[in-house]
């Protein structure tokens, strides 16, 4: 009797490790996917669902997956990382990160991927005025940069702090290389924002959505999505601008970890991201797929035309991120 049951709990041990090692092989660890954010909840679901790839909701922002994929080097844990596009080219310079093309690969333009692979664009945001429409009162919604200078939105205009709040340097960077700065000189984009002074702008550090939702502020520099998500999903009277003078476009990138645990599973999430499926789930929670061309009929109408986003232009982002502290440096020194 007892041979048997130790010949009964040997098998029981044997099929656990068998069930153990099939969960592990269908499983891919990603770095900062958070599910209330850009609805990767729903993303998670449907790789699930199509591939049987279990991807646990990661909780991570983007500097401390780099920091961790850093710590991790000798003994990677990740299998895929998502990451703000500054630090998906300091993941390359680490060496954490490891080549990988995509299916769709050829749909992603040039400028929005590592030419060898190391990271590319899933979707994206574009920096823009996100207006509160019944807050203006009656007056004109603005259309370029040079209208927030106007004495008519005086206490109207937000932005959030660009020495401290990434998407208030990614403002900084639009507005300077429209009125025809560099990443090399940033001297109109700081006379820029002296002149603003002017019109009294509220400057938060934090993210300032309910602010606008509320009126409290009616013009906010933003990205697309939250101006679409107050639009049509909290059905605000919210208009989109795109600036006359251009814009920038934030690139949200992924990349294959170097020497992941479950590599395969990793490169099977990575299709599915830029699959037809999986570009339309970022289409529906406001954010610009990166192939346009997988944008539903009835979603492209929620985002202004391709020709105004025409005005939204890319940078070397690797440089962005190199002259962000001297940027910043200058504008606590010079602005406020």
């Amino acid at each position: 009797m007892f041979n048997h049951l130790r010949t009964i709990a040997r098998a029981g041990l044997l099929a656990l490790g068998f069930a153990a090692t099939a969960a592990v092989a269908q499983t891919a660890v990603c770095y900062n996917c958070p599910p209330e954010w850009a609805d990767w909840g729903s993303q998670l679901r449907a790789i699930k669902a199509k591939t049987g790839i279990t991807v646990p909701p990661d909780n991570k922002n983007s500097g401390q997956s780099l920091a961790q994929l850093v710590a991790e080097k000798a003994s990677p844990v990740a299998d895929v990382t998502y990451l703000g596009v500054t630090f998906g080219i300091q993941a390359r310079k680490e060496g954490v990160v490891t080549a990988y093309k995509p299916s769709s690969w050829n749909d992603i333009p040039n400028g929005l991927k590592d030419p060898d692979g190391h990271w590319f664009t899933i979707h994206s945001g574009t920096l823009g005025f996100m207006v509160n429409v019944d807050a203006l009162k009656g007056k004109a919604i603005p259309r370029s940069w040079a209208d927030l200078l106007k004495p008519e939105y005086k206490g109207l205009v937000g932005y959030l702090d660009p020495a401290s709040a990434f998407v208030g340097y990614v403002g900084a960077v639009a507005v300077n290389q429209a009125r025809g700065g560099t990443l090399d000189n940033f001297g109109p984009g700081i006379d820029y924002f002296k002149a603003l002074m002017k019109n009294e702008p509220i400057v938060p550090k934090q993210t300032s959505y309910a602010r606008v939702l509320s009126g409290e502020i009616a013009i906010l520099l933003d990205y697309d999505f939250n101006a679409y998500r107050a639009k049509y999903k909290d059905k605000a009277n919210v208009e989109f601008v795109i600036p006359a003078e251009g814009t920038l476009i934030v690139p949200y990138v992924m990349s294959l970890v170097n020497k992941g645990p479950n590599a395969d599973n990793g490169r099977k999430v990575l299709d599915f991201v830029l699959s037809d499926e999986g570009q339309a789930i970022w289409a529906n929670a406001y954010l610009r797929p990166v192939r346009a061309s997988a944008i539903p009929k009835e979603v492209q109408s929620r985002f202004l035309p391709a020709s105004e986003y025409a005005r939204a232009r890319t940078v070397d982002y690797g440089k962005m991120a190199e002259v962000q502290k001297p940027f910043s440096d200058r504008y606590l020194k010079e602005v406020q």
